[in-house]
């Protein structure tokens, strides 16, 4: 049996033109039936076409163990360790935040985060690992700024299920 939870992010932002936008990001993580389950640690950030992180939108961990120990497991997603988790500091105001058991959550990202993101391609990703479980990413092409209300999907296999990224001008 697999249980989901969604975690819905949602994004006021400008392009630089100081045309106002909106992204949402909603995520379909399911809880595995196995004998050890560990809520699973979660980065989505945005990249340009060359790969450069452009934004981190959320980094979900264990924020509750004692002298901040959580962030020892933060490597464990790898792609987003790599390109920006080992040069941030945790926890980071308005971007990471504690995991969460099944049901819905809304995410606000930092004000400010993709403000003055130019007219481009961009990808937006989305890790989780678990502990005692597997990891995944899942990309999810994005045009922006928005012209319409669009939105783009990506589908995970084992710790996430659909991702949507919904954009509205």
């Amino acid at each position: 049996m697999k249980l989901r939870y969604s975690i819905a992010l949602s994004l006021p932002l400008a392009s630089a033109s100081a045309m106002a936008a909106d992204l949402a990001l909603k995520l379909d993580v399911p809880q595995l039936n196995v004998a050890e389950y560990h809520r699973p640690y979660i980065a989505a950030w945005v990249e340009n076409a060359d790969q450069k992180v452009v934004a981190n939108i959320a980094v979900l961990y264990d924020t509750k163990k004692k002298d901040n120990a959580g962030t020892k497991w933060l490597k464990d997603m790898r792609q987003w360790w790599r390109k920006s988790g080992r040069e941030l500091t945790m926890p980071m105001d308005g971007v990471s935040g504690a995991t969460k058991a099944p049901g819905e959550l809304t995410l606000n990202a930092p004000k400010g985060a993709l403000d003055k993101l130019p007219a481009g391609q961009y990808t937006v990703l989305v890790e989780a690992a678990r502990e005692a479980g597997g990891r995944e990413v899942v990309k999810v092409p994005l045009a922006w700024p928005p012209k319409s209300a669009a939105n783009a999907t990506g589908q995970g296999k084992e710790e996430l299920g659909a991702v949507v990224v919904q954009v509205k001008p």
